[in-house]
């Protein structure tokens, strides 16, 4: 589904790597958690990722699509939720979901029936035809969301996306990501939230000053971590981390 080798990302004539070497495989049908304090690099790579930042040396390859060669059909397989919620908030929100359908050439039958279901879930279909500047921060996080699900992504990308919205949305979130993968299909995303990666999590990447020190199951982490806990072993991996790079 993706594959991440000897990735390596600098800004402008910096000698600091906001990305230094970094390998990483996510299979389908399965949820990765990218965790890392402020300024470890998670949105860089993020950014990297979805084809919105050049990188220098390594290689991303999305469902067999090499990123760098052939980025139109790499990018056809990603669905991309940024943290800063940014639409086009002159369009209603069925003009947006609209727009974001077309780019990706999802027929009307397709959009009708998915809009319709995500509305649903995120209680949005009496605001749909409303301008998007009206919406409050949390419904736009929600369009967002659904505008990057419109064509079913093999690969949903989201950078902390719990960010703004209410309990019972987030929850439906989390169902959301589970039954994309249960679908097939892969997440990969950012989050401060231990609790809710821990819970939903298939596995777990930590990465501190642009280095992804480990990834693993949670499984393997609970057995390695003192007290079971994902919140402990972050804490002491992220730490021994920063250690060792100063």
């Amino acid at each position: 589904m993706l594959k991440i080798r000897n990735l390596t990302k600098v800004y402008g004539k910096s000698t600091v790597k906001a990305l230094d070497d970094v390998s990483l495989e996510l299979k389908k049908g399965e949820i990765f958690g990218f965790l890392g304090p402020n300024g470890a690099g998670k949105t860089t790579m993020i950014k990297v990722l979805t084809g919105i930042l050049p990188y220098g040396e390594g290689s991303i390859e999305i469902c067999g699509e090499d990123l760098h060669k052939n980025p139109r059909a790499a990018k056809l397989n990603v669905g991309y939720v940024p943290d800063s919620h940014i639409v086009f908030d002159k369009l209603t929100g069925r003009e947006y979901v609209d727009f974001m359908a077309d780019i990706y050439g999802v027929s009307m039958a397709q959009r009708k029936e998915r809009a319709e279901k995500l509305l649903a879930s995120f209680s949005l279909t009496e605001d749909f035809d409303r301008p998007i500047k009206d919406y409050s921060h949390g419904m736009k996080q929600k369009i967002c969301i659904i505008g990057a699900l419109i064509h079913n992504p093999k690969l949903w990308v989201l950078d902390e996306p719990m960010t703004g919205l209410d309990p019972q949305s987030a929850f439906e979130l989390k169902e959301l990501m589970r039954e994309h993968c249960n679908g097939g299909n892969t997440v990969f995303f950012s989050t401060h939230v231990l609790d809710v990666a821990e819970k939903i999590c298939d596995r777990i990447g930590i990465i501190v000053k642009g280095k992804l020190v480990m990834a693993g199951s949670m499984q393997e982490i609970r057995e390695a971590s003192e007290d079971g806990s994902l919140e402990e072993f972050f804490l002491s991996v992220a730490s021994n981390a920063e250690e060792s790079v100063k």
